[in-house]
């Protein structure tokens, strides 16, 4: 099977390398043909909240972002001695596993995720963030919330807004990674990265906790 898993950059930093040496064995260990995007967390948002101020556009501080999403995936692909592609389209010509960051202004890396899965026909997109997977509302805002096991794409949508808004959201899944699932009819996952037990559970088809997105 071909799985494309959107990790994201808030499980890579503060760094952690116990984490990062589990997820580099986790890809070593995958039977599967594994895709990997990195997102940029928390420390692109801090780049991306400063150099705001300076008047630039939105658009050149998602090149900012971007670029810490390449670090990211440059960390973790060292452990691989493999080169990290810009594109999806020199992606999806590599041999797995592959291990990329972001790619354009104006698109999160969950959407570049979405993008990879469609063009290499990925049998499941997994969206792995640091929250167990779809609430209701923020859970890091509220304390009263509920997690949806399985959520529609056409509701998801009304949650997730209609396009890109500006560089550094932080968000569980973003308008445009909806509308390219609902588009390729991609199955796809959200669940919390930091237990990669689950993300295994969810590859094998096991039970696990997070959010399936019915499309």
């Amino acid at each position: 099977m071909k799985i494309v898993v959107s990790l994201g950059g808030s499980l890579l930093y503060p760094l952690n390398e116990e984490y990062i040496q589990k997820v580099a064995n986790f890809i070593k260990n995958c039977n599967e043909e594994l895709y990997i995007v990195t997102g940029g967390g928390k420390i692109a948002r801090e780049y991306i909240s400063m150099a705001r101020k300076s008047g630039v556009s939105e658009r050149y501080l998602d090149r900012i972002g971007i670029a810490v999403t390449r670090i990211n995936a440059m960390l973790l692909a060292s452990y691989f001695k493999k080169r990290v592609p810009c594109s999806i389209e020199a992606a999806s010509k590599m041999a797995p596993p592959v291990i990329m960051g972001g790619t354009t202004p104006g698109h999160s890396t969950d959407a570049v995720a979405a993008k990879l899965a469609s063009v290499v026909k990925a049998d499941l997109l997994v969206i792995a963030t640091d929250v167990d997977g779809i609430y209701d509302r923020d859970p890091k805002k509220h304390s009263n919330v509920s997690m949806f096991e399985k959520i529609g794409i056409d509701e998801l949508q009304k949650i997730a807004g209609r396009g890109w808004k500006k560089a550094g959201a932080n968000v569980v899944i973003d308008a445009i990674a909806c509308r390219v699932i609902k588009r390729a009819r991609i199955k796809t996952i959200v669940l919390n990265g930091r237990n990669l037990k689950q993300l295994e559970n969810a590859i094998y088809g096991r039970q696990f906790k997070g959010t399936e997105i019915i499309v």
